[in-house]
């Protein structure tokens, strides 16, 4: 008499789990970076800060650690800053334009996008992200007081040696390593 189904997948399930066991845990390896806080570096480049937001806020969900908290408050503060940069180079209509992105993030969006004047987008923006910049800073900071101290020290002297665009990506010398 040959197995049910039911007693096949019950085998292979069974089998699967063995197999599990004998390999024993899955690791990631520590040389290759976080995929969350890559995704976001590439979003940073790209100016898509809506998306740099939510993958460092997933790397905070999967992996809190004073390190993901503090990458996340640098991702509001470089939105903060670039916004800073487009108003004080008059560029109003990419004020527009970084406020829909952040704004829009469904496909209904594009039938009732979210209209709203470029110098209003700028306080609206950068309100926000100085709010939440300041909670997850404390966050971090009650993790691990030292580390936090060390990489703002860092992102500070990325800030002096890259005074035009900062906001584009992370201090190198972070490698979004996780502990």
């Amino acid at each position: 008499m040959r197995p049910g189904l039911s007693s096949l997948s019950l085998r292979a399930a069974l089998v699967f789990w063995l197999a599990l066991q004998w390999a024993g845990p899955v690791r990631v390896d520590a040389a290759e970076p976080p995929a969350h806080l890559q995704r976001a570096a590439v979003f940073m480049m790209a100016g898509d800060y809506r998306q740099a937001v939510e993958a460092c806020q997933a790397e905070v969900r999967d992996f809190p650690s004073a390190r993901s908290y503090t990458f996340l408050t640098y991702v509001y503060h470089a939105l903060d800053g670039y916004v800073a940069h487009l108003a004080g180079t008059d560029q109003w209509v990419r004020v527009e334009q970084l406020y829909l992105n952040l704004a829009a993030a469904r496909t209904e969006d594009l039938l009732d996008p979210p209209d709203v004047l470029a110098r209003i987008a700028k306080e609206v923006i950068q309100q926000a992200v100085q709010r939440q910049a300041d909670v997850t800073a404390a966050m971090a900071n009650r993790l691990d007081h030292a580390l936090v101290t060390r990489l703002w020290q860092e992102q500070t002297a990325w800030r002096q040696a890259r005074p035009d665009d900062w906001w584009a990506s992370a201090p190198p010398q972070w490698q979004w390593e996780r502990p």
